[in-house]
């Protein structure tokens, strides 16, 4: 894992995002968190996090998260983001990459179901449950064949 991507993308002197020179680390940290910031960039989308080794393991959402069991959602993998991005909301500067406002729509901690979750999205099938003040409950993201970035999220029966 690395944020070498992240930092390259991102002109820090014009914009107000986390820099993530570091991994980052939480104090009294028991399970894992996830945010989901609801970005206002030239298509609106939702970025769904994961926190997994001292980073954020990220996936755009072009549509709503999925709420029904049995609802499927595009998530597009994008680069890894630094651990202190899920306490970012503001404006991204126009001409800077991903320019637009970002504000956290939801936060909570999540449960990986099966075994380690970066085990599971290595093997393309990852199964979680999510405990945040809007999203409570089962979730999974399945690997298109043949795809490194393409997944579907789908919300799981209780």
């Amino acid at each position: 894992m690395s944020l070498k991507p992240y930092q390259k993308k991102r002109d820090f002197k014009k914009t107000s995002e986390p820099g993530g020179k570091a991994k980052g680390k939480r104090q009294n940290a028991k399970d894992p968190i996830f945010v989901v910031q609801e970005h206002f960039a030239s298509h609106h989308h939702f970025d769904f996090r994961l926190e997994m080794k001292g980073e954020l393991v990220s996936f755009a959402i072009p549509k709503e998260f999925p709420k029904k069991p049995s609802e499927k959602r595009l998530a597009v993998q994008t680069e890894n983001h630094p651990l202190d991005y899920a306490d970012f909301e503001g404006e991204i500067p126009q001409g800077a990459y991903g320019a637009g406002r970002v504000k956290i729509w939801d936060k909570g901690a999540y449960e990986p179901l099966d075994s380690s979750m970066e085990k599971m999205l290595k093997e393309g099938k990852a199964s979680f449950e999510l405990k945040g003040k809007k999203l409570k409950g089962k979730w999974a993201l399945i690997r298109f064949r043949g795809s490194k970035k393409n997944w579907l999220l789908i919300k799981q029966k209780a």
